[in-house]
């Protein structure tokens, strides 16, 4: 065991797998990341949009053999498999929730490659994180990983270190809210802009070289209140300026219109008026 080490098990994300011949050109049609930059070393973020540019889902995007597997919040799983499962058509594609037989897991420490790497050369995919490690393994070699933190820690807080970080995840609520760009993608490296044609992807590319997006998103704080996903936020004259992402532990990210906006006086809607504090000029 490591006294440095935490861990944390992600259960509101969930894996669907994407495999069969066809499995990378079906996703390059589908998602805005190019899925040929993604290796067994190397994941993207990135988005699969409804045809109006609409972000569907985010999600991180891994490579394990010659399958895909999409890391995305446990809630919209089906959805997007039922969306996914729409463009199949003659595809040798097969779509799998592996909810059941594969486990995420969030690993924080000063070092956990030597560790790390030992599951990886038994089929545990590795995706780092900033200052993090995020791991996919089967319920054999989760449950050994996750015995070796001393620290235990539920998801909440990795998710509050993902609100810190800009890392967009959307609910329910915010499925297909916000274009891509809204999302701060574009910079997280989650939108190709060569890789050709995908659902939604004429939006996209048409926000990008005729000009900013018109809303952008921001980590905040909030000392009197957490709000749920999707909550309005307004301005000193009551006019709602802006959503909120996520939230957790009085950090939020926050999806607000460019331009006039006073983003010094920024309110929560139905939460007694309580008063949000920027922490970044612009989540990056």
């Amino acid at each position: 065991m490591n006294s440095n080490w935490k861990n944390f098990l992600l259960s509101h994300l969930a894996v669907l797998t994407v495999s069969g011949q066809d499995a990378a050109q079906f996703l390059q049609g589908q998602i805005t990341c190019n899925v040929h930059d993604v290796t067994a070393t190397h994941s993207s973020l990135g988005a699969m949009c409804n045809p109006k540019g609409r972000a569907i889902t985010t999600f991180l995007l891994a490579k394990s053999g010659d399958d895909f597997l999409l890391i995305l919040p446990a809630e919209l799983l089906e959805t997007v498999k039922k969306r996914l499962s729409m463009y199949v058509l003659r595809a040798k594609v097969t779509l799998t929730d592996c909810s059941d037989s594969l486990c995420l897991l969030g690993f924080m420490a000063q070092s956990t490659d030597a560790f790390l790497a030992s599951y990886q050369q038994d089929g545990a995919v590795r995706i780092n994180v900033g200052n993090r490690d995020l791991v996919i393994a089967d319920a054999h070699n989760a449950s050994v990983m996750f015995a070796q933190g001393v620290e235990t820690i539920d998801s909440m807080h990795w998710q509050t270190l993902d609100i810190l970080g800009g890392i967009p995840w959307l609910t329910t609520a915010t499925s297909e809210q916000f274009i891509p760009q809204m999302l701060n993608l574009d910079k997280l490296g989650g939108i190709s802009l060569t890789k050709g044609c995908y659902t939604g992807q004429e939006i996209v590319a048409r926000t990008h070289y005729l000009g900013k997006a018109k809303r952008a998103l921001f980590v905040a704080e909030c000392e009197t209140a957490t709000p749920e996903a999707n909550a309005s936020i307004i301005d000193t004259n009551g006019q709602i300026v802006g959503n909120v992402l996520s939230a957790n532990d009085g950090k939020l990210l926050i999806v607000l219109q460019l331009g006039d906006t006073d983003t010094t006086q920024l309110q929560l809607k139905d939460y007694n008026q309580a008063l949000l504090t920027l922490l970044t000029e612009e989540a990056s």
